[in-house]
């Protein structure tokens, strides 16, 4: 009998296969587009589209994608009434996957062939950004705001969130961070989702399957925790000497390393510059004095990159937004990578069901209670 393939974690186990992207030691691609290309040149709304179909679309395909998504933006009273029930200290990401769950029974799309997927796809797409948004309003006493037509996806989250049209570099990093976080193969959410999804279960129940799993701090949430981080510190010095210290005491820096990626986040190194731009525009050069004494420190005593998640953080800090806000908008970019996993495993499905190695007690008899010890 030949010897059972075992790896905690199902670390370098192929799992499936995967039209929808490519992630290797130095490369990132969405159907073939590298990360570098779409980041420099593409909106997220074109990156979408290509996600859930199979190539970037023309200028008529774009201006129907993007009229399919803003017909759905505005939420159902019934759903904002339920996020306004929902008690303040909830984290973020709990209001999202129960929001998400309800939202999908006012969608009128039904059924598993491509079409009614993809246009269940674009409803989450566009009621992802107007939760959270939502949320942040009702918990600083504000009344939501419905979406504005003739704005892109990331202008329509910051005016639903702040009630006012965002700055061109404010837009072009929401746009820039929701295009690096879209995809990235079978990571932990995405495959989760497929499970749901082999089972032939829906849309939603695979979506709301990626939030949970995207909630746990071993995937999602870094970001979180990496600005955390940056505010504990006064300065530079102080940054460095702690960073040192944690170091030597072998605890876990948030925002650093990947479980792919050796060589570097090539999604942390097309972010960084534009934080950094931001960052001087807002006055706020201590922060990035911080931000590098951490980066470069754990660099220089260990050798380890930065991932996405770290230049993320400070980014969505200098714009005003709440730390509990950072992975829900994170959501709101994975939520294409998920759908395009799911629409991708309905249309050539086998149910996902691996073995376990069991390692309990031997085969043994039942025994009456009175004979028990």
């Amino acid at each position: 009998m030949a010897e059972e393939l075992y790896r905690p974690g199902l670390e370098g186990i192929i799992a499936g296969e995967t039209e929808v992207s490519t992630v290797e030691q130095d490369s990132l691609a969405y159907r073939g587009y590298p990360i570098e290309q779409l980041a420099e040149h593409a909106t997220f709304e074109e990156v979408a589209y290509l996600l859930l179909h199979d190539d970037l679309p023309t200028v008529g395909q774009l201006q129907e994608f993007t009229r399919r998504v803003d017909a759905h933006r505005n939420l159902p009273a019934a759903v904002t009434d339920t996020i306004a029930r929902i008690p303040p200290q909830v984290p973020g990401m709990d209001v999202l996957r129960t929001a998400i769950s309800m939202a999908g029974h006012f969608d009128q799309s039904s059924g598993g062939d491509r079409e009614q997927l993809v246009e269940q796809a674009i409803h989450v797409l566009a009621v992802v950004p107007s939760i959270i948004a939502t949320r942040l309003r009702l918990l600083d006493g504000k009344q939501p705001i419905d979406a504005k037509p003739g704005l892109s996806h990331a202008a329509q989250f910051l005016y639903q969130a702040f009630g006012e049209e965002p700055e061109a570099l404010e837009t072009r990093l929401i746009d820039l961070t929701l295009i690096l976080y879209a995809e990235h193969e079978f990571n932990a959410s995405a495959f989760a989702a497929r499970v749901t999804t082999s089972t032939l279960s829906d849309m939603y129940s695979a979506i709301v399957t990626g939030v949970g799993t995207l909630k746990g701090p071993l995937h999602g949430g870094a970001n979180e925790e990496a600005m955390r981080l940056i505010k504990r510190f006064s300065s530079g010095p102080e940054a460095k000497a702690w960073t040192e210290q944690a170091i030597v005491d072998k605890q876990k820096i948030m925002g650093f390393g990947h479980r792919v990626y050796k060589n570097g986040d090539h999604r942390a190194r097309i972010l960084e510059p534009l934080m950094a731009d931001l960052a001087r525009q807002r006055g706020q050069q201590n922060l990035l004095d911080v931000y590098f004494a951490i980066k470069d420190t754990i660099w220089e005593r260990k050798q380890i990159h930065m991932n996405v998640d770290y230049p993320c953080g400070l980014t969505y800090y200098l714009m005003g937004l709440p730390i509990d806000v950072y992975t829900p908008l994170f959501v709101a970019s994975r939520v294409t990578g998920w759908a395009a996993h799911v629409i991708e495993q309905f249309t050539n499905n086998r149910i996902i069901r691996p073995r376990s190695r069991y390692v309990g007690p031997a085969l043994r008899d039942y025994r009456p209670a009175a004979q028990r010890g």
